[in-house]
């Protein structure tokens, strides 16, 4: 097909977004939970690029609550939970709900044995995924909740929001449709603003992959759907990060913007008593820093990331986010090949495959959508009369 303004096509914004989201990943992964001062004096500068465990060798002891090797370009959880709604939507090739987690989700995590490389070996998701996650199961495998409401009472972080970018490719163009179909598969594993911000991740996604999009205009429709404290939240960093283009000097005034939304406190490792319990005034921090970092990298996937990777804290989820909106907007080719050869080796992964099996999802739902709105045009018509 014939591309004259040399817009990205839709395939190529796919393949875009979930390539730059899994690089995001791997990039940030590594220095996770660490300020930008702390990175800068472990890496000697700003992380440019991809970079070994924050301990060494001694990655698997150094912290035996997580013990994982981040790093040396290997995908995180989010990409494992982003492939496996992938598959999900594979297997149902339509719209997802909450439903669909607990039948074809679930599954994902307890009954299939993938490749993790955080843990060097083939093993079920479920043994990697965080805590959040592990409620996924719990709920609605154990404790058989009704899944429009299984994610009422776990933490409120953004562990749904996350692998949301899916959600926002099959509604490219759409984000008040992807917006609602997230809310729908987020109540199965979030409430409060991480409900939300998984809502709002996946319209900024569609929007994304408007012809015309660009950073602001992701950043205006994401205002124009959101609610409560993440509006706020996201109105509040991205008017901060309107005066920046360089992510060096923008990474202390987007956490100071952020930090009145934010309830995890100041320490990233050590949350406050407050921390991650529902509200209609807080925010998760890493979709309106995502954000932001769009506006100050302008779009451009190298600039964007990088700024959220340096950021530290939560910087793997806000690097993945960042990531999926930059190559939205400017196709795969705007994800650097170094980085994403390295990230597909070393994690064992086939970073296209997952894009291919969207796309083919994606022009299926739009079928699908397209007759069903015909049908409801023709509905209409007679009942108004209009079809004599």
């Amino acid at each position: 097909m014939d591309n004259p303004d040399m817009t990205p096509l839709l395939d190529d914004r796919i393949s875009g977004s979930l390539l730059g989201a899994a690089v995001g990943d791997a990039l940030g992964g590594p220095v996770e939970g660490y300020s930008p001062e702390q990175i800068a004096e472990r890496h000697g500068g700003r992380v440019t690029g991809i970079v070994g465990p924050w301990n060494g060798d001694a990655w698997r002891t150094a912290r035996p609550l997580a013990p994982y090797h981040k790093g040396d370009g290997h995908v995180t959880d989010d990409t494992l939970m982003t492939h496996a709604l992938i598959r999900v939507y594979e297997t149902v090739r339509d719209h997802l709900d909450a439903y669909a987690v607990a039948e074809h989700l679930v599954p994902e995590l307890i009954g299939r044995t993938v490749w993790i490389p955080e843990l060097e070996a083939e093993a079920l998701p479920l043994q990697r995924v965080f805590l959040a996650e592990k409620w996924i199961v719990t709920r609605l495998h154990y404790g058989h909740a009704d899944p429009r409401e299984a994610g009422t009472g776990n933490i409120v972080n953004c562990g749904a929001a996350m692998y949301m970018a899916p959600v926002g490719l099959v509604n490219a163009a759409d984000p008040a449709g992807a917006y609602a179909e997230a809310l729908d598969i987020a109540g199965a594993h979030q409430s409060s603003y991480g409900r939300e911000a998984a809502g709002v991740f996946a319209a900024a996604v569609a929007a994304a992959c408007a012809p015309d999009a660009t950073a602001r205009s992701v950043v205006d429709t994401a205002l124009s759907l959101a609610k409560d404290g993440t509006r706020a939240a996201i109105e509040a960093v991205t008017e901060v990060a309107d005066g920046y283009r360089d992510f060096e000097s923008a990474l202390g005034p987007l956490r100071r913007a952020v930090e009145p939304f934010d309830s995890v406190g100041p320490d990233y490792r050590a949350p406050s008593l407050d921390a991650r319990r529902p509200s209609r005034t807080h925010a998760v921090e890493e979709l309106p820093v995502a954000l932001g970092m769009l506006l100050v990298g302008d779009g451009d996937y190298r600039r964007t990331v990088l700024g959220a990777v340096n950021y530290g804290r939560d910087c793997d989820s806000i690097a993945t986010m960042a990531g999926a909106l930059a190559g939205a907007l400017h196709g795969a080719a705007a994800v650097p090949d170094d980085w994403a050869k390295r990230v597909a080796e070393a994690s064992r992964l086939d970073l296209h495959a997952p894009a291919s099996a969207l796309a083919a999802v994606a022009h299926e739902v739009f079928a699908r959508d397209t007759a069903r709105r015909r049908a409801h045009e023709a509905a209409y018509a007679r009942l108004t009369g209009a079809a004599r």
